[in-house]
């Protein structure tokens, strides 16, 4: 793929009209009054018909969870057959990322977790009974989701230091710990809690199951924080969630069983997230050369419009550089979803490395060419930086993308 289909432009056309009329004129209250995204986000899915296709896929993952318990049943092994998402598809996926990112990036992540992991996390474990409970909701955005498995104590290290415990007791578990920096975790209805099984078995706690659990909004012992304050992304809500003896079923263990843990699958999750940071950055990117480009034509010092100096071109050209490789980034993803392939790991590591890096440069020399005007809140620059920032830190930092690289280079 080397350009953008007809079909494509339309859906894009389509979407960046949405966003001008829908987002833009909320940008100071997303960005600065406390306003949550998820009304808007509701209209987007109305607007586009996501909300009709939450029926679809969950009856969907309904069918293929009954029939991966039936084989646990027989003690069969269970390989789900997956037709691979087409190009259409991811491409139709990647517009409305890049689209929201050129205003609120922040409510692509907001809309990441809550359709993305938690809902995806529920729909791949979950039993049959578990999807038709929350999945439906959840990828209609009637409900908000959050995916905690962050502690104040891992960051990187998100399994081997976790904290947060699971005890069995007569008809359920109890669940203790606190999670923080949590997408949605202030509002969220439905919560997917990541924690280690204490069997009271001693030894290093890194070796302990890692397991999964859903928590409703309003359980006896859960405590959602108010939104904390941060760098960027203001228009994605993080908070903390703290567990004191929180009670729950042996029901809203995913799965309903413990011989699978967590751990499994979570390079599937870490691709996925990755691959997403690609079409933010292009979202910001684009905004920032775009912005950019017309500054420098009407902004005039010296008696001439800036973008007649040498050095203001050299950033202008570094910054389309850099929307060219990303562009060619996104086409690569759907290139690869075209013939039937994903994108592997350390391939999305690369990916993100790359582009997370990329948005941040681009947004900065953004910043240094609007000079004053550029550090204003009231010019957009100053937000994309900010929000481009995070690119390089959630879903795993740079130093773990380059890890990631050199462990596939150095392996046999």
């Amino acid at each position: 793929m080397i350009e953008w289909s007809d079909t494509h432009k339309t859906i894009r056309d389509m979407m960046h009209r949405f966003v001008e009329a829908e987002v833009k004129p909320h940008r100071d209250a997303l960005e600065h009054g406390d306003m949550p995204p998820y009304e808007i986000l509701r209209k987007l899915f109305a607007t586009f018909g996501m909300r009709d296709m939450a029926e679809v896929r969950s009856e969907k993952a309904q069918q293929h969870a009954a029939k991966r318990e039936e084989a646990r049943a027989k003690g069969e092994p269970y390989v789900r057959e997956e037709r691979p998402e087409s190009a259409d598809q991811v491409a139709m996926q990647m517009i409305p990322i890049i689209e929201l990112s050129r205003y609120c990036p922040g409510m692509v992540t907001a809309l990441g977790v809550s359709v993305g992991l938690t809902a995806n996390t529920i729909m791949s474990r979950g039993t049959a009974k578990q999807i038709a409970r929350w999945v439906r909701d959840l990828l209609s955005l009637d409900k908000i989701g959050a995916w905690a498995i962050t502690e104040p104590g891992s960051g990187s290290d998100a399994f081997g230091s976790m904290k947060a415990t699971a005890r069995r007791a007569d008809g359920g578990y109890v669940l203790n710990g606190n999670k923080t920096f949590i997408t949605n975790g202030p509002y969220a209805d439905t919560i997917v809690f990541i924690c280690k099984l204490d069997e009271g078995q001693g030894g290093d706690p890194k070796d302990w199951k890692v397991l999964s659990f859903v928590l409703e909004k309003g359980e006896q012992g859960l405590v959602q924080s108010k939104p904390l304050r941060k760098m960027g992304m203001h228009s994605s809500p993080t908070g903390e969630l703290f567990l004191g003896d929180v009670f729950v079923p042996s029901d809203r263990l995913l799965g309903e069983t413990e011989t699978v843990s967590y751990r499994t699958g979570a390079k599937d999750t870490f691709t996925a997230e990755r691959t997403g940071v690609v079409a933010m950055a292009l979202g910001i990117i684009e905004q920032c050369l775009g912005l950019s480009t017309e500054y420098a034509k009407t902004r005039v010092q010296f008696g001439k419009p800036i973008g007649e100096f040498q050095l203001i071109q050299l950033k202008l050209a570094k910054m389309e550089v850099a929307r060219m490789n990303v562009q060619n980034l996104v086409f690569r993803i759907i290139e690869l979803a075209s013939a039937g392939q994903k994108m592997p790991l350390a391939e999305a590591s690369a990916c993100k490395l790359y582009c997370a890096q990329s948005a941040m440069e681009v947004a900065l020399e953004a910043v240094q060419l609007f000079g004053g005007n550029g550090y204003m809140a009231e010019f957009q620059v100053e937000q994309l930086a900010r929000d481009a920032k995070v690119l390089q830190i959630y879903g795993g930092t740079d130093e773990i993308q380059i890890s990631q690289i050199a462990r596939s280079l150095l392996a046999p």
